[in-house]
């Protein structure tokens, strides 16, 4: 506070002059201009009338991918050219970075809303880009879910047409096979079983009765004979008599006999064959026999060939199986991909006639009046703070600085005794100058901080007044002027 006291005209002078460099850099400062456009997306109350028939893009991904869509260097190519302007950069590449730092989007997800905010120098370009940007985003958005649709609906008739021929193929296979297989595969196997048991028990009754018959003809040809029939009839007498007689008595005794005779009689033939048989009887038998061999062997080649077929049917039956599967499998496919088919016609017409979801302008961007940079009046505010802070902390620099003693303890400090102190003898003319002088430097430094004053008030009622100044200062004629003047 001495040291303010002191050098307080220094104090004063110094705080204005850093005030006025702050205040004067606040508006040398570029102003930039922020505009923006709130866009809504509303979805169209016939989606939930066709909801199932349709296959619309979901709006939540349309949100999630919106702020990519709109700052791509794609789409910020196609709006510099729309607008045929170059923002004072060289080369697209810094001229797409410069608009992606500057460009800003917020999405509002509950609400289906999305801001989009240019900042720039220039009000007009921060206006027609954010407007054109808007447009061009809605017509890309509309023509790529359109083309969308069209290759959509161009791709399934296109997958219908060759799925088609699929089922017709598959659908000639399984006839083919019908044909070929037909027989087996309609056969009932229980059935085939149970005949082939059938025939089987035939089988063994014709081989039972042919052994009959031979049997029989063995018999025949024995009971022909007259030695046999004879050796017969005496071995039943002979039975018979010893039922009531012993063997001693005389009947016994002679039947004995007779049948002695009559088997010296059979041995005395050649071979032990007996007499021929009738050739009609053997004939009869013969062709009996010869007849159901033959049925035996039709028998026994059916069921060989029952058997067969047996085994074939599941081989048969599995193949039409797998072929009907493939068939079924590109019938589903086919149905399925139809079904898809109709569902995107009729998606491809509401995207055509703009009845799926709609971007609708809520707030288009307008021409800033204002800038929103730089803040201005915090600026002149902590340039007001500053410029006390940077006069006191110069005058403590100075006041370092300067080496001459300032106080008898500094004199002392250095070890030379202090005899005397003379104080400051002031010329009382000199102390009125001087305290004129001080009047004056503060009379006008008040008039002046209040002149300065007046800018933040213009800023804190936002008039437009030094913006008005500036534009006519930074305009093309005058700049030109004062250029031709320095030459």
């Amino acid at each position: 506070m001495q040291l303010i006291a002191r050098r307080r005209e220094f104090f004063v002078v110094v705080a204005l002059l850093i005030m006025t460099a702050i205040f004067l850099v606040s508006y040398l400062l570029p102003r930039k201009y922020e505009s923006s456009s709130t866009v809504f997306i509303e979805k169209n109350v016939i989606s939930e009338l066709v909801k199932g028939l349709t296959v619309t893009p979901s709006m939540d991904d349309t949100i999630n991918v919106l702020t990519y869509a709109i700052t791509s260097r794609t789409l910020l190519t196609k709006v510099v050219e729309s607008l045929d302007m170059n923002l004072g950069k060289e080369g697209d590449e810094e001229l797409i970075k410069e608009l992606q730092k500057n460009l800003t989007v917020k999405v509002k997800e509950k609400n289906n809303l999305f801001t989009i905010s240019f900042v720039h120098t220039d009000p007009r370009i921060a206006r027609d880009l954010v407007n054109t940007l808007v447009r061009v985003y809605i017509e890309q958005s509309t023509s790529s879910k359109r083309g969308e649709s069209y290759g959509a609906t161009k791709f399934l008739s296109e997958q219908i047409q060759t799925f088609n021929q699929k089922l017709q193929s598959a659908e000639a296979e399984v006839n083919a096979y019908k044909r070929s297989r037909g027989g087996v595969i309609s056969i009932d196997e229980g059935k085939l079983f149970e005949e082939i048991n059938v025939a089987q028990q035939k089988l063994y009754d014709l081989e039972l009765r042919r052994r009959q018959l031979e049997g029989m003809r063995q018999v025949t040809r024995r009971s022909n004979d007259p030695l046999q029939v004879k050796l017969a009839s005496l071995q039943k007498r002979l039975d018979d008599l010893s039922v009531q007689y012993t063997d001693s008595y005389p009947d016994v005794l002679t039947v004995k006999g007779d049948i002695e005779t009559v088997k010296a009689q059979l041995k005395e033939r050649k071979g032990g064959e007996s007499l021929p048989l009738d050739p009609q009887e053997l004939a009869k038998i013969d062709s009996e026999i010869a007849a159901l061999k033959v049925a035996e062997a039709g028998l026994r080649r059916h069921v060989d060939t029952n058997r067969q077929l047996l085994r074939s049917i599941p081989e048969a039956k599995a193949g039409l199986a797998k072929l009907e599967v493939e068939r079924e499998n590109q019938k589903k496919i086919y149905d399925e991909l139809y079904s898809r088919h109709g569902q995107s016609e009729v998606s491809k017409q509401m995207e055509v006639q703009d009845k799926s979801t709609t971007f609708r302008i809520v707030d288009p961007a307008v021409l800033p009046t204002s800038p929103t940079s730089p803040n201005r009046l915090m600026i002149m505010l902590v340039g007001i703070a500053g410029a006390v802070a940077g006069s006191l902390f110069l005058l403590v620099l100075l006041d370092r600085v300067d080496s001459s003693a300032k106080d008898v303890d500094f004199v002392k400090s250095l070890g030379a005794p202090v005899l005397a102190v003379v104080p400051l003898m002031q010329i009382p003319e000199e102390v009125v100058r001087r305290h004129r002088r001080s009047l004056r430097i503060f009379a006008v430094s008040s008039c002046y901080f209040l002149l300065l004053l007046v800018f933040p008030a213009m800023e804190i009622m936002k008039l437009p007044y030094m913006d008005q100044v500036l534009d006519r200062i930074t305009s093309p004629g005058i700049t030109q002027g004062v250029k031709g003047l320095m030459r």
